[in-house]
């Protein structure tokens, strides 16, 4: 059985959420729309099939749409997705849930009282690393755990692939500690249950407009040290990378996808050939989005970790 998708938010990432569930053999995309109306002709030129609708409103109370991704920026996801419960949809919205902390607690009891399926598009949800990963921890493979280490660094922020996107670039509703951070938060909490902060110290450029240029922070779970580093600015490649210290064994995910392990010499790979590591996560997670609107076993987070990890970097970012 096909699950009928409608999107909301033709950007970057709506695009390639769009090109993936065409891809797969569980979703049809059926409808779609962007308040920019250049997004909107793009698409339509990729995808003559696709109806393009007026408003946010039609794509949501289509009668055909079961599903519907939100993929427009932070401010505007409570917005839509309250329309979306309120037409008896599933929702499916990107990251952060929220930036305002009430209104999206707010949004996660309304959310749950609908009963409603809901998800929110956390990378680790479903990927072969993360899932490697905790069956390695739930084992004890690792052997006593030391601590975890994530750091990031950004030539540019917003990426050169993301400088459309210009709210990025704010303090408002952007940066990376939302745009990338809430990743690692999600996969801390994830592997190791929930998380506060003991330290945090974040800059930003004069002005208070702009996004953070630098965190530093750390964090602890249930006793275990979790250390952050951040940065924008500088020649070289960006780095991404999150490192989980064990006494027999360590585990370090790199340029996202790819995990690597280490019993005290190089790092080697850790899982097994895989043609496109990218791929093969949206596919993950499509499979386990599907599994979720069909009532069955899924690794899908919902409204309430999402919650828990604004919590984090909210706070990390207001400190």
């Amino acid at each position: 059985m096909e699950h009928k998708v409608g999107i909301i938010g033709l950007g970057v990432v709506g695009k390639r959420m769009l090109a993936n569930m065409t891809a797969h053999h569980r979703f049809t995309v059926v409808g779609a729309w962007d308040s920019n109306p250049e997004a909107c002709a793009e698409t339509r030129a990729r995808h003559p099939y696709l109806r393009i609708g007026d408003s946010a409103e039609a794509v949501i109370v289509n009668p055909d749409v079961e599903l519907i991704y939100i993929a427009v920026p932070p401010l505007a996801h409570r917005r839509y997705a309250l329309a979306t419960i309120a037409a008896g949809r599933a929702v499916f919205c990107e990251k952060p849930l929220g930036i305002n902390i009430g209104e999206s607690r707010d949004l996660l009891q309304r959310v749950v009282e609908s009963g409603r399926p809901n998800a929110v598009n956390f990378v680790y949800g479903a990927t072969a690393a993360s899932d490697l990963l905790e069956s390695k921890l739930r084992e004890g493979a690792l052997g006593t755990i030391q601590g975890v280490d994530i750091r990031l660094h950004f030539a540019t922020w917003p990426r050169l692939w993301q400088q459309s996107a210009t709210w990025l670039s704010t303090r408002e509703q952007g940066g990376f500690v939302r745009e990338v951070l809430s990743h690692f938060i999600y996969l801390v909490e994830r592997l190791f249950g929930p998380a506060e902060i003991r330290h945090a110290a974040t800059r930003f450029p004069p002005g208070g407009e702009l996004a953070e240029t630098h965190v530093l922070a750390e964090l602890a779970c249930k006793g275990l040290c979790v250390t952050i580093a951040g940065s924008v600015g500088g020649a070289g490649p960006d780095q991404v990378e999150f490192t989980v210290w064990g006494s027999r064994q360590s585990y370090r995910l790199r340029e996202w996808y790819r995990l690597t392990v280490s019993e005290g010499g190089d790092w080697a790979d850790a899982l097994p050939p895989i043609a496109d590591l990218a791929q093969d996560a949206y596919r993950r997670q499509l499979d386990n989005l599907a599994a979720l609107l069909d009532g069955g076993a899924h690794a899908m987070p919902d409204f309430a970790a999402a919650l828990s990890v604004q919590q984090i970097i909210e706070a990390l970012l207001w400190t």
